[in-house]
């Protein structure tokens, strides 16, 4: 019988994107076994320093990618956000998946709002984004590192090592953890990750095969969106080492593109906006990127290198 195997993290948030994707599969293919290939990755293992200190974001897929170009797997499910900008030589997107709320959720046991915390409140976090922002909006706050899965970020904020965490809003919605959510930031207060809440599947470069499987999962709306986010970050030399936000919305047929790069401590940032065709997503990121450099990220960047 014809099997696909999908390799995946094994935290939980993980492993119910590869289980939500194995369902779909598995409707979509009647007659395909659908597994997973749980895996834990370098990114998984490595938890008491930041991700901009030990390699970015891609310790969380090299070892799925192994699996897939050893064959053991025919494909990986990704929070689309924690994918390289660049993708490795022989791998490919195959499919961009409908978005989830892309939005950063505030989580706290004490306070409802961002704006409720009072001088010196601890803030967890893991992105230096993240941190940016607040750093600049809220200069009051003590930001903390917050590493590991969602599930040991929730016992850190519940054992009163935090008042407060920003998380992805879309992880806790997949997990059924809605209800800890006091406050959905707008993209005014935290500008969203590029790719944020949006899937994406990896393949191998010509696996046709995992590529004719996973065609019917490709939302086109989402895909655009995040296609210019991405070309954003991308020609901004986007990693977890430089705090960066883009997030793309499609509004009465245009696509709306908000970015901004800044220093860490948020003392220094560059923030712009474009408005274009959605079939020139690529293209409008790049112009996006091209503006904040006619403006100066470049010494940003170089601030950070």
């Amino acid at each position: 019988m014809p099997e696909i195997v999908i390799a995946s993290r094994e935290s939980r948030l993980a492993m119910w994107q590869a289980e939500h994707i194995q369902a779909r599969l598995a409707a979509l293919n009647p007659g395909v076994v659908v597994s997973i290939l749980g895996m834990t990755t370098q990114g998984d293992q490595i938890l008491d320093r930041p991700l901009a200190q030990i390699g970015g974001k891609g310790l969380f897929i090299k070892e799925l990618e192994a699996a897939m170009q050893e064959g053991r797997a025919d494909l990986a499910v990704h929070s689309l956000k924690d994918v390289p900008m660049e993708m490795p030589e022989g791998f490919t997107l195959a499919a961009i998946c409908t978005r989830e709320n892309p939005r950063d959720a505030f989580v706290s046991n004490r306070y409802a709002r961002l704006e409720d915390l009072p001088v010196s409140a601890v803030v967890g976090t893991s992105s230096l984004r993240r941190e940016a922002l607040l750093r600049r909006r809220y200069p009051h706050l003590i930001i903390k590192s917050l590493r590991g899965n969602l599930d040991t970020r929730l016992k850190k904020l519940d054992a009163g090592d935090y008042d407060a965490i920003i998380l992805a809003a879309a992880g806790l919605i997949r997990l059924g953890l809605k209800e800890r959510i006091r406050a959905v930031l707008t993209p005014e207060q935290s500008l969203p990750a590029p790719g944020q809440g949006a899937l994406g599947i990896e393949i191998c470069t010509g696996h046709q095969s995992a590529a004719a499987h996973v065609a019917a999962l490709h939302d086109a709306p989402t895909a655009q969106c995040v296609t210019a986010e991405r070309a954003f970050s991308r020609a901004l030399g986007g990693s977890c080492q430089v705090p960066l936000g883009g997030y793309a919305i499609l509004n009465e047929g245009q696509l709306w593109l908000r970015g901004f790069i800044a220093t860490p401590d948020g003392q220094t940032m560059l923030e712009g906006e474009i408005c274009g065709d959605p079939g020139d997503a690529e293209n409008l990121g790049n112009e996006l990127a091209a503006d904040l450099r006619a403006r100066g990220a470049d010494a940003i960047l170089a601030a950070l290198g």
